[in-house]
Order: C-alpha cells, then structure tokens, then sequence
C-alpha cells in the first residue's frame, strides 16, 4: 500500500524548484514554503492509520530538521533580498513541520489594478490568510505573495477612498499601497522611501482644520485609544515630557510671560505632574464599569456603569499658564481614551513652538494633534463635527464656543473667569493674610483668573491691613517692584494701557510703580473704591487690588450674591460661624480659607466655575469623568425564572396587575444593616449560653 499524504515524508526543499525571485521584500525560502504548505494534502481512501483519523501529522526527527534548515539557509544565499522581513532571520518556526497546513483558497483571476484596492482587515483573520508567524498575507497579481509585519498592540488606521474601498492599510510605521511596504517618517533610515504622514504634513502647515479631525476620528475608530495600556503609554509619555524638558519649559515661558522659573514650576509643571501621577496610579481602577447598588426589582439582573470615551475632543488653552491650562486638560482627556486636538493660544509663540516639535513625539501623532493659529483657525476648528469640546478662557468668548457647540449639540466644559472676592474679618492675623492675598493676588502679576479680584472688608481692617501690605510688598517685591525678576509683564500693550487707566481713576494706597519697557506693573492697592466704578464692572487681570468697605459679614454675602457668581471665594476668618455663612450662603467655583489659589493644586478636588465663571470641572477623577460618557448597562437572563418575573408587565393589562406591579416597584427605604454583624454576634451568645446551661443540666 503506498504512503498517504500525511504518511509519506515531507520533501526537501530544492532551491532549484523555484526560480521565480520573491518580490517587495520577501525572501525565496519564504515564499517555497508557502508554496509548498498552501496545497492541501491529498488522503488516498486506503489509508487507515491512526494519526490520520486524529488529523494530526507525524513528528519529524531533530536530524531532519536540521537538514531542512540547511537548505533553506542556502536558498537564502542563492537569492539574496534587501528588504527581507524581520521573521526570515529568525529560526523557522517548529510548528510549520508539526501542524497541519493550512488551506489558502486560490483567489479569482484579478488585474493587477483590482488587486490594489483590496485590503484585508487585521482583525478579521477569516478573510485574510497568515503566514506562519501570525502576519497576514497578500497575494500579488504576479502569483507572488508579500506579508507585512504587524505589532500586536497597535491597531490600524486604514484609509478609505472616495469610492468608499480601502486603499493605504497603515500599521505601526508600515504602510501598504499597492503592495509594497513602505516605512513611515519616523524610520530615519528610510525617509526617501515613505509616504507623507500626520506629522511631515503638518510640519508643513498643510493640514485644514476638517483633515484634523478625520484623522483624529480614524485613529479613534480603530479602537486603540480604549486599551489601558495604551493610555498608560500616553500618560506616561507627557510625564516624561514635562520632567524631562523642564529646563525648555522655563525658557518657553520665560520668554513669552517673564514668569520666573520657580514660579513656572510650582504653578505650572508640579501641578500638571502630580495629576498625571495620581491619575496613572489610580486610572485601571477608574477605567473599568461600575457595579452600582441594585434594587429588589434587578435582584436577578446585572446593572453595569460602562466609561466610555466621547471620541475627538478640543482643547482650547489659555495663554495666561500655556502649560498648566493646557496640558492639565489634556490628561482627562487622554485618560478618558479620546483622540485630542490641543489648540493652544497664539500669544504664546515660544511655548506653542515648543509643544509643537517636543510633545507630539511623546504621545501619539494621529490620536494627539496639535492645531496652532489665531481666531480664524479656531473658529474652523469649531465649525467641524466634534464629540466634546473643552474652553479655557473669558465668559465673552466662552458664550460664544457655547453658542456654536450648541448647534451640533456638542457638550461642552467651560472654565472661564469672573471677579473672586475676598473677605477678611477682624479674627484674621493680618500679616498672614497679607502676605497670603498679596501672593495670590499678584501670582503672575495678577493674570490669574482664580486670583481675588477685590477684598471686601471693614473700614478697621482696611487699615489693618495697608499697614501690614506694606511690608510684605517690599519683603516680596522690594523698593521697586517694577523691576523685580519675580514680577510678570503684563501680556499686551492694549492690557497695559487698560490697567493705567484704573489706576489714573482710583486712588493708589500702595504700589504703583510702572516699567512702561517691559510692560510691568507693581504691585498695586486701591482705596475708596465704589461698587459702580469702572474696575468693578470687569475682571481686572492685572496686579491690582481694589478694597471695598462694608459693615460686617452679611453684607459682604450679599454683595457677593448681587453679582455673577464668581469662580473662587476667599474668606480670611478664624471664627467658624462666619465661614459656614460664606459656605452655605454663596455660590462660586471653588473656595479657599485662609489662603488663596491653593485649592487648584489639590487633585483630589474638582475644579471648575458655576454660571458665568464656567461650565464643568476637571482634575484627577473629576478628569477623567469630565472626558467619558457615563453609559448604563443591564443584563438580564434569559432563564425560565428571569421570565417569569417578567410576566405581569405583558399584555392583557388588568387593573390587579397595575397594583401588583405598582408595589413591586415602589422605592422603599433601604434596611439598615450597620449594626447587623453585632446583632448576630449577641444572638449567637445567647445561643451558646443556653446550650452551656443544658449541657451543664445533664451532667448534673
């Protein structure tokens, strides 16, 4: 009886068998194996072994094996490839001699031109046949096959045509159009040889504002933004951008604001980076769905909270903390699993320069772009067909991002200004509070938009508190403050001239001085100042200091509560009573006690302004729930039991059905079972003293 298929040894490859050369990087022995495992073992009816009923095939000796890798060895010598893939230098595979071939469906008579426009899915390995390391496989015009190697972790983005085929399969830096592998722009090696990506394109100002957001809703589809570990990576990469360019940072915002490199640090770079920390080590806790409380009704169901990613965001900074207000949204939002365009402000051109061809190569250049220009580019930007939107800077230019989301019905988070007051009472220790107001007040000379804005206080405590002020304006700022390195400039000269002129139409108690050069204003105290003046009717945004008197402090709650409500409140009191009143009678952002600005460096507490001071908070968890979609989930069985609890809500209706169902639904106060494990303990003492005492009887 001849041998079966499986039964007859497996030949050895002849290199003289095929000489047709492999093309687009494959090597010959590559493709003979193909070849040769691509047709599909022929089993005579006679054979009746054993291994054959299993559908297995014999194992091959060690000595074979070794020959077979000789010979394949020397038809890599015979046929030397440039471009071969990285598998060909790796040891063949044992698996190709043990497992069954698979079978590849030869595929119709195509022309090369209907061969161009075929793409397989990566995902969907019943269409696309694999090479024996698990890279799929496509087959040429010419008969040849050419396989592209695939990392695991990242999907792909794939291009589609106007026809709605898809054209260019783009995989982790390798990228297939009609046939070929090309590396991306990023491979220094190859850079004549690639196609033109995100970031080259970019680089070169030719991205519109709708090509953006195509590509940043590609990459979203994909899928990648919604691993853990590809969140982590993303995280971590702006961590390392912000530790390891800090030296950049400094410079960037030394040259765009004059701010000194100890305060870019505290206020800018710890801020952001102790976020990140927090969010990194607590995001796989976050990330999963949420089991919430269940009712009697869902006894037998399972009720889920899923966190999903809205999809493409805008981020709008601000140029007053290019970093802090810019960045400390971007890790919501890439925590969150979103594709983010980061729009920074264009008064900021050293640390937009400095974002722009630093950060992009530590987060991921299709899921993070960044789309830099002035009111037209961002006006475009809003007209496109976005999944969330975030806004960082004045109410007037927040109504008006609100007005254009609300069009598309995009949600939106606005963090905007407004005037935050600051109380001080006569149980405060002034000097303390001095230097904390004057600190707050003059942080970047003033261009905060959570600094106090006024202070409303007695007519005694102001006194108090201009004879404490005036030491610690010179302790911090010296004789001249105008020329102290520890003071900012103002931004523009339009915001220069403003601030000049409240200061010509107030009275000046302290401060003053100016550094018309260098566009800088000391720091500067207001007196006598009337609710309707001019410096009162907007924020000021500079480092002036406006006190108005009132009798005590009710009437500062009520002044506070006539106006907008702000985004902070500061109330500088040791007497308890009159903190509960500002805390329970007010309505603001966020508030602070006996300091001020503090509480946005606290990423355990949500930050953000209420009415016209903003819409939405962020920071840690808050981040991360401002950027996912809170979706609810119920399971229900299928079971004969779950079904009949179901069988009063069909038809026919009854009037007994009506109430049995209204009482079954009936929210009811849960039992409260704190003290049930105490309960059981005394019944089981009681239990056990009853038993001791009839044990005892009976011995007796």
């Amino acid at each position: 009886m001849s041998e079966c298929g499986p039964c007859a040894p497996i030949p050895r490859l002849d290199p003289h068998l095929l000489k047709t050369n492999a093309s687009n990087g494959i090597s010959p022995k590559i493709s003979q194996l193909h070849q040769f495992y691509s047709q599909e073992p022929k089993i005579p009816k006679e054979c009746d072994n054993e291994h054959v009923k299993r559908n297995k095939m014999p194992k091959i000796s060690k000595e074979h094996q070794n020959e077979l890798r000789k010979q394949s060895s020397s038809i890599n010598r015979q046929h030397p490839e440039k471009g071969t893939i990285r598998s060909e230098e790796k040891r063949i595979p044992k698996r190709l001699f043990i497992d069954q071939p698979p079978i590849f469906h030869e595929p119709p008579n195509m022309s090369n031109e209907d061969l161009e426009s075929i793409s397989f899915p990566v995902n969907d390995t019943s269409l696309a046949p694999e090479e024996p390391d698990g890279n799929p496989i496509i087959q040429m015009g010419n008969g040849t096959t050419t396989s592209v190697l695939i990392e695991p972790v990242i999907n792909p983005v794939i291009n589609h045509t106007s026809n709605g085929t898809m054209k260019d399969l783009h995989l982790n830096g390798v990228t297939t159009n009609n046939g070929s592998v090309k590396k991306s722009i990023g491979d220094k090696k190859n850079e004549t040889d690639s196609i033109i990506t995100v970031d080259s394109k970019r680089a070169e100002g030719k991205y519109s504002a709708k090509e953006c957001v195509e590509i940043a809703r590609r990459a979203f589809k994909t899928g990648r933004t919604r691993k853990l570990g590809f969140r982590e990576r993303q995280l971590r990469g702006l961590l390392k951008f912000l530790e390891s360019h800090r030296l950049e940072i400094e410079e960037a915002l030394f040259k765009d604001l004059k701010k000194h490199r100890q305060e870019t640090n505290i206020c800018e770079i710890e801020i952001v980076a102790n976020d990140l920390r927090y969010t990194i080590m607590n995001l796989q806790k976050w990330i999963g769905p949420q089991r919430p409380k269940k009712r009697f009704i869902n006894l037998l169901d399972d009720i889920y909270v899923y966190n999903d990613p809205y999809g493409v965001v805008l981020l709008i900074g601000a140029w007053n903390y290019p970093i802090l207000l810019t960045l400390g949204p971007l890790v919501g939002a890439l925590a969150g699993g979103n594709t983010i365009i980061l729009k920074p402000s264009e008064l900021v051109p050293a640390t937009n320069k400095l974002l722009s061809d630093v950060l992009t190569n530590y987060l991921d250049q299709e899921c993070f772009q960044i789309y830099t220009g002035g009111a037209q580019e961002t006006t475009e930007l809003l007209q496109e067909r976005l999944d969330y939107i975030f806004f960082t800077g004045s109410s007037k230019i927040g109504q008006i991002v609100y007005q254009t989301a609300a069009k598309n019905l995009i949600p939106c988070t606005l963090e905007l200004g407004g005037k935050c007051p600051l109380y001080i009472d006569n149980t405060a220790d002034m000097y303390k509070s001095a230097k904390r107001a004057l600190w707050g007040r003059m942080l970047n000379s003033g261009q905060t938009c959570v600094a106090p804005d006024y202070i409303l206080c007695t007519k005694e405590v102001e006194e108090r508190f201009l004879k404490e002020a005036e030491k610690v304006l010179k302790e911090f700022w010296g004789e001249d403050p105008s020329k102290s390195p520890s003071l900012s400039k103002i931004m523009t000269e339009n915001h220069y001239r403003r601030l000049l002129e409240f200061m010509r139409m107030e009275h000046i108690a302290l401060g003053g001085q100016v550094n018309a050069q260098e566009y800088v204003i000391g720091p500067t105290i207001l007196t006598d100042v009337s609710p309707l003046s001019p410096v009162m009717e907007e924020e000021i945004f500079g480092p002036l200091l406006p006190i108005l008197n009132v009798k005590n402090a009710q009437e500062a709650v009520d002044f506070i509560n006539s106006r907008e409500k702000p985004l902070a409140l500061y109330v500088f009191s040791k007497n308890i009573r009159v903190q509960q009143l500002f805390l329970y009678k007010t309505s603001s952002g966020g508030v602070s006690i006996n300091d001020t600005i503090s509480h946005i460096g606290t990423e355990k507490l949500p930050f953000g302004g209420v009415g016209m001071s903003g819409l939405g908070n962020y920071h840690g968890k808050y981040g991360f729930d401002t950027f996912t979609h809170k979706k609810g989930v119920l399971v229900k069985d299928l079971s004969y039991i779950s079904e009949l609890t179901l069988k009063l809500r069909y038809p026919p209706y009854s009037d007994k059905k009506t109430t049995l169902i209204s009482t079954i639904l009936k929210k009811r106060r849960r039992v409260n079972l704190k003290y049930l494990d105490r309960l059981i303990l005394f019944c089981l003492g009681i239990g056990l003293a009853f038993l001791l005492q009839y044990y005892y009887r009976i011995i007796q």
